[in-house]
């Protein structure tokens, strides 16, 4: 099926690895020119973008206010937006053991840098009159996570209130213009490796009707669709969740 995104320009947050590469692949493959975005991973980067055909490839710590103005003024004109780039934690750690560092730090790279990256996009879409912008959260933004409270809390956030009010602010600019957002479940990346082992994968697996991991593109996949004006052009506000029918997470190993 066509989904109209040739010719488009995007831009990927994160597109060095995991999600954020699949979705730059993915988009490429569409005809879509990308503009890949890194934050420390520049090799990476450069590795992601010459496998579709030499891509331009822009860093900015997406936290750094001026940094996101640079990345939007270098990325030039855009039609979709993927703000894929995110960070978990991998330590396991309940509130009453959580420092506020920590806490602060992860909702910054997470609910702060999706906020600054979809203000860079949409001030763009303000001045064409048209765009898409793809959110990235998480299924612990509407499951929770246990040891994990302050990624939970800044996907939720961005799943829910950023999200919802978005969709309703961007129509006043541009019409026609939409914002969604995918929630992966557990994935296989760059930052879940070495956790995805077999006993855990058991346990994470429990409460889907498909019992696996997804792979970064199985998600990409679904970015795609909610970006193309041509297969949701009338889908606007909503949350694609790809985590397998995961109904909950698994609060014992049996």
């Amino acid at each position: 099926m066509e989904t109209g995104l040739e010719g488009k320009r995007v831009l990927v947050t994160g597109a060095s690895g995991g999600i954020g590469a699949a979705c730059a692949r993915a988009f490429a493959a569409e005809g879509a020119e990308v503009v890949v975005h890194f934050f420390r991973s520049r090799e990476r980067a450069d590795v992601v973008a010459a496998e579709i055909g030499g891509a331009p490839v822009v860093g900015a710590d997406l936290t750094n206010e001026a940094e996101v103005d640079r990345l939007f003024v270098e990325a030039g004109r855009l039609d979709v937006c993927a703000a894929v780039a995110g960070v978990w934690p991998s330590a396991n750690e309940p509130v009453w053991e959580l420092s506020l560092e920590r806490w602060e730090e992860t909702v910054r790279a997470n609910l702060t840098a999706t906020f600054l990256t979809a203000r860079g996009f949409l001030r763009g879409v303000a001045e064409q009159g048209h765009g898409s912008l793809v959110l990235v959260g998480s299924t612990a933004g509407i499951f929770g996570e246990a040891g994990h409270a302050d990624y939970a809390a800044a996907k939720s956030a961005i799943l829910h209130g950023l999200l919802l009010s978005l969709k309703n602010e961007v129509v006043r600019v541009a019409p026609r213009a939409r914002v969604n957002a995918v929630a992966p479940g557990w994935t296989v990346s760059p930052m879940t490796r070495g956790h995805l082992d077999e006993e855990l994968v058991r346990g994470i697996t429990r409460t889907m009707p498909l019992r696996k991991v997804a792979e970064p593109e199985d998600v990409a996949r679904q970015v795609v669709v909610l970006a193309s004006d041509e297969l949701s052009g009338h889908v606007t506000g909503q949350v694609i969740v790809v985590a397998g029918g995961m109904e909950g997470r698994a609060l014992h190993s049996e």
